[in-house]
């Protein structure tokens, strides 16, 4: 399948620069064609006559949210869309609630508009931090109501004001989001309080929530979090190369402000707790399992941002960018983008235990297994964010910012075998992101972070084939 040179948002000379582009994806992909498609999923992709997103044939995306439209509460949708939570409301209707991965850098990004003349609508009561004590900071999360029959949006709103770089996050049993700040900035450079934490944001809740961190689940670069729904054990994952992968113990599982014990999975077998990265050294082979043990964190709402390091002292595994974490059918899976030996990602997925959290489970442990490790970027490259399919599939979004491999979604069968789902054939090729799906499993929501728009994609899903 060829890409034709067709004129690209009006502009000659980015027409051409991007075809020429396309062509050259195209040609590593045909040389990658034995690799690509381990298993058939839904057959080749077809070139989208828009110049956005390659799906199967069968298959269909609306954008249902852009970056600066205007929202409901009379703010301006942000920009960098990142990890998002879909919740059920009735038969037909879903509330969204969506991240944005916005810097103190990029307040003309966020919801007040370039000038800030939307701030005065802002009650400041309930926003979290400024920049320097005068402009809400960008982050936080938006909400948007869409109508499954329709399709289109009835409601969209700023829902989270104050927090910056809020990349990932989870779904609560309870039907509330947990949005996860990817940073450690301390008070006093540009902001007035600390960054680093996890926020909830109820998903029901129309217009801002009172902003409140979780300290109990630690300060670090946050990324992800799950919760299994048995024990009400919150999974964690940490983005930097040395990380460490949490569960936090609440002392009440329907309340995580009420605090609760921070701990870091370390491999039995493995001495000093292991390094699951396989770089220096391969420790851990691809689809093999490991037993796990879990070391009690302390300290964890600190300035110093070395919660890993002393993790890593005690016990602790070392995991390298751990991204997206999702709770599927008694196990979880997350990914660790820039892991393994060619540094193209890897797919972990955890068992736990049957007494997880409890008295016993040093004799009945968890197991962890490295599920999927890339050994070819044109394959599987970069996972970032991830959920687990209705019919059992991981699917996941690719986040490598590169001049010569596109990123894409791609399913993972639960024996490790990857098939490409979509591509992204708009101008950046940014990174997709916070895929999720109705609870009717008829619609996946994802977001292209640049330029910052949410998709609704259907299609014949109970097709695939692996």
């Amino acid at each position: 399948m060829s890409f034709s040179r067709r004129s690209f948002l009006g502009a000659t000379a980015t027409s051409l620069a991007f075809a020429a582009f396309s062509a050259r994806a195209q040609d590593e992909a045909v040389e990658a064609e034995s690799y690509l498609n381990e298993v058939e999923g839904y057959g080749p992709l077809v070139e989208d006559p828009k110049g956005m997103l390659d799906l199967p044939a069968g298959f269909r995306y609306q954008v249902i949210a852009q970056a600066g439209e205007t929202m409901s509460d009379g703010f301006l949708l942000p920009g960098k869309a990142d990890g998002m939570g879909c919740f059920s409301v009735d038969a037909e209707r879903v509330l969204l609630v969506r991240n944005h991965e916005l810097s103190v850098g990029d307040l003309h990004q966020g919801a007040f508009g370039l000038s800030n003349h939307l701030v005065d609508r802002i009650d400041r009561a309930k926003v979290w931090d400024f920049h320097n004590g005068e402009r809400p900071l960008p982050g936080g999360t938006t909400t948007q109501l869409y109508n499954l029959k329709t399709r289109q949006t009835e409601r969209q709103h700023l829902s989270l004001a104050g927090t910056i770089v809020n990349c990932a996050g989870g779904v609560t049993p309870w039907g509330s989001w947990l949005t996860c700040e990817e940073t450690t900035l301390e008070s006093g450079l540009e902001v007035g309080k600390s960054h680093g934490y996890v926020f909830e944001v109820p998903s029901a809740h129309v217009g801002l929530v009172q902003p409140a961190p979780l300290t109990a689940l630690g300060r670090f670069k946050h990324e992800a979090a799950c919760i299994d729904p048995r024990t009400g054990v919150v999974y964690m994952t940490e983005d930097v190369a040395d990380g460490l992968f949490y569960r936090f113990l609440p002392n009440d599982r329907r309340n995580l402000g009420a605090g609760g014990r921070l701990q870091a999975l370390g491999l039995v077998d493995a001495p000093g707790g292991g390094d699951t990265r396989n770089q220096e050294e391969k420790t851990f082979p691809p689809g093999g399992w490991k037993a796990v043990r879990w070391i009690d964190l302390d300290g964890v709402d600190n300035p110093y941002d070395d919660l890993r390091r002393r993790g890593f002292a005690k016990g602790a595994a070392v995991f390298c960018r751990g991204e997206g974490v999702f709770f599927g059918r008694g196990e979880l899976y997350f990914a660790c983008t820039a892991g393994g030996a060619v540094g193209s990602g890897q797919l972990f997925r955890y068992v736990p235990s049957a007494v997880e959290g409890q008295a016993g489970e040093k004799d009945q442990p968890g197991k962890l297994q490295l599920f999927v490790e890339s050994q070819n970027d044109r394959v599987l490259d970069y996972a970032d964010n991830l959920v687990v399919a209705p019919w059992g599939h991981v699917i996941v979004c690719e986040d490598r910012y590169s001049d010569t491999l596109r990123n894409h979604l791609r399913g993972v069968t639960p024996q490790g075998k990857v098939y490409t789902l979509g591509r992204n054939v708009f101008v950046g090729n940014s990174e997709f992101a916070g895929a999720c799906f109705s609870p009717d499993g008829g619609t996946m929501f994802v977001n292209i972070q640049n330029p910052g728009i949410t998709l609704a994609i259907t299609g014949p899903w109970a097709t695939v084939k692996a």
